[in-house]
């Protein structure tokens, strides 16, 4: 596979969103960036999706996210280098960024703006812990030793000490003073109120304390440095500036910490124990059911955005149990899709999807990254995603019926495995995981999908395709557009016209794959593969359709002249907009050069460049 071109990429997604200034907020999280997106009608959605090395698309959570898959920390270093984002990323995003949104996504994009940040850290120390537990258990290592007390601090200080983490990245959502957050969360980890859980007769000034544990706690360090960002505020307007500085803190301590002793945090620790608790009924009364579900749905609640509901719930019942049911399912979840991924690489004939399906296989089983797999393969296919729900579904109940559970939180993949021997049956871990893998795997492989070669009447030596002029104008090179994406070639190669006439036929033969309401751009796609992009335009998103009149809509097949688009180049020019056309061929693993490009005065229906396709079979 070729290395991705991380400052096109960039490029291009950015400029899809709409600019920089189109952005309150960017984080990325394990596969995908993740925008809090002002305007979403400057949002041109076929221009990300056609930008190389994207994915896939997703709106959920309040956010555009857009699935770039492992290599997505290096492209959000290049976004970095090219825009002021860097500071805008979305752990520290308020709700006043971007559109009014509903509770639950304003609940999603919270937990997921200040957990993102810690994933990896919690991931990687649990697969630690997981590994050390699997020693003690098989004898590997004796727990009475020094080495084994000095590898258990390594793998659990970090979790220990949550609240300090959380402290600051719920600091830079909220908009508090992180180093205040800190003191305030460092009061709930230290040594000597630590010794006082379960310590009975404990007041405050006479006021009895019933003392919790905030060792790994989640819910009270975000609430009440939630109350912090609104003191600092109130109190940052009162406090004299000289003072202002030391005193606002010193305040914030005496008065939040206390208050979390007395009400929030046996409040806080009453809803987890209520949340851990409920959990552990239903993986108690009907573990089959619950393991269904979360093994059926998991990899559902991936593609939407809502798996972060989820991580304050696993950290509660390990705060609460010392192990987390909810998460021993979630394994059958994420190999059934690596297993059914790997049926698409066993069957298809399709060079293009095998080279897709299997490094998104290795990423499923080894990493438990399921994103490249569900975006890239299974979902577009259909069947295999469904074969892996099944899976998931089968194999989940029968974990959870063996009463299996985490003792730490790892990501859930063949590495995180060591983290579900301590807890439940073996045997039923065991034949639920061949479960999961198996059953999708054979589906896949035997009950098949539609393969788009087999929709192929024959195998020949590539199909090269005339790409007609769409326009009456000036054709001129790619390279002269005054855009650095398309000038690049980060969306694709063709050529780009200068219109006389505000009327854009069809190029040759196509399926309609994108119509724009705004009239902007259109995407087709040719029987023989070939994917074409037209954008009428630059930024002319940014009229929201004004002096555009759409002919066409998503899912029309159309003839080779058909009227797709008229448009008003008078009125775009005088609005301040270039009219300058691109037209390009977005698969280029399919198509990888362009000849005989025309230069000059050109007419719709003249030849504009030849699409030169790759010598292998011509995909349908």
């Amino acid at each position: 596979m070729t290395q991705m071109d991380y400052s096109k990429t960039a490029a291009a997604v950015l400029k899809g969103v709409g600019g920089e200034q189109n952005v309150s907020s960017l984080v990325h999280c394990a596969t995908r960036l993740r925008f809090v997106i002002k305007d979403d009608s400057k949002i041109d959605k076929a221009a990300v999706k056609a930008s190389p090395g994207v994915i896939a698309t997703a709106e959920a959570g309040g956010q555009y996210q857009v699935v770039i898959g492992n290599e997505v920390p290096e492209v959000f270093a290049e976004i970095a280098k090219i825009s002021k984002l860097a500071g805008l990323s979305a752990n520290e995003t308020s709700a006043s960024h971007g559109p009014k949104r509903n509770l639950l996504n304003r609940f999603i994009a919270m937990i997921s703006a200040i957990f993102t940040p810690l994933v990896w850290a919690l991931a990687g120390t649990g697969l630690l812990k997981a590994f050390l537990a699997a020693a003690v258990t098989f004898g590997w290592l004796d727990n009475t030793t020094t080495t084994y007390v000095i590898l258990n601090a390594l793998s659990d200080a970090f979790i220990n000490f949550l609240p300090l983490a959380l402290a600051i990245t719920a600091a830079k959502y909220f908009k508090a003073e992180q180093f205040t957050s800190l003191a305030i969360a460092g009061a709930f980890v230290y040594p000597s109120i630590v010794a006082l859980n379960g310590v009975p007769d404990i007041t405050f000034f006479g006021i009895p304390v019933t003392m919790v544990s905030y060792v790994s706690s989640v819910i009270p360090i975000i609430v009440i440095v939630w109350l912090q960002s609104h003191a600092e505020r109130f109190l940052y307007t009162k406090l004299p500036a000289a003072i202002r500085r030391f005193v606002t803190p010193m305040l914030l301590v005496a008065i939040l910490v206390p208050l979390t002793f007395l009400a929030i945090g046996p409040l806080s620790n009453l809803i987890s124990g209520g949340l851990a608790g409920g959990i552990g009924w239903i993986f108690t009364v009907l573990p089959w059911l619950g393991g269904a579900i979360m093994g059926g749905l998991w990899q559902v609640f991936v593609i939407f955005g809502l798996h972060w509901g989820f991580v304050p719930l696993m950290t509660a019942e390990l705060q609460s149990t010392g192990l987390t049911y909810l998460l021993a399912p979630l394994f059958a979840a994420v190999l059934a899709q690596a297993a059914a991924v790997t049926g698409v690489w066993v069957r298809t004939k399709d060079a293009n999807l095998r080279s897709l399906a299997a490094p998104a296989a290795l990423s499923g089983f080894l990493a438990g990254v399921t994103e490249p797999a569900i975006y890239g393969v299974n979902l577009p296919l259909k069947r295999p995603f469904l074969y892996g729900i099944i899976g998931g579904v089968i194999g989940g109940g029968m974990i959870s019926a063996g009463g299996v559970a985490g003792n730490a939180f790892v990501l859930p993949s063949a590495l995180g495995l060591p983290a579900l021997f301590s807890e439940g049956s073996v045997v039923m871990l065991v034949l639920g995981l061949a479960v999961a893998v198996l059953v999708p795997f054979l589906l896949t492989v035997i009950v098949g999908f539609t393969d788009p070669v087999a929709e192929t009447a024959a195998p020949v030596d590539g199909t090269d395709l005339v790409v007609l002029s769409p326009l009456d104008g000036t054709a001129v090179p790619l390279t002269e557009v005054p855009d650095a994406v398309f000038a690049g070639g980060a969306l694709g190669k063709g050529v780009a016209i200068i219109p006389r006439v505000g009327a854009l036929y069809a190029p040759f033969d196509a399926l309609v794959v994108a119509a724009f309401p705004t009239g902007h751009a259109i995407g087709l796609q040719h029987a023989d593969g070939a994917e074409a992009l037209i954008h009428i335009g630059l930024d002319t998103v940014k009229l929201g359709g004004k002096h555009f009149s759409l002919k066409v809509e998503k899912g029309q097949q159309v003839r080779a002249g058909d009227l797709l688009v008229e448009f008003d180049i008078a009125a775009i020019t005088a609005a301040g907009y270039d009219v300058t056309t691109p037209v390009i061929i977005t698969n280029p693993k399919k198509y990888p050069t362009i000849g005989s490009p025309a230069s000059g005065p050109v007419a719709h229906g003249d030849a504009l460049f030849l699409a030169i396709a790759e010598a292998e079979l011509a995909i349908a």
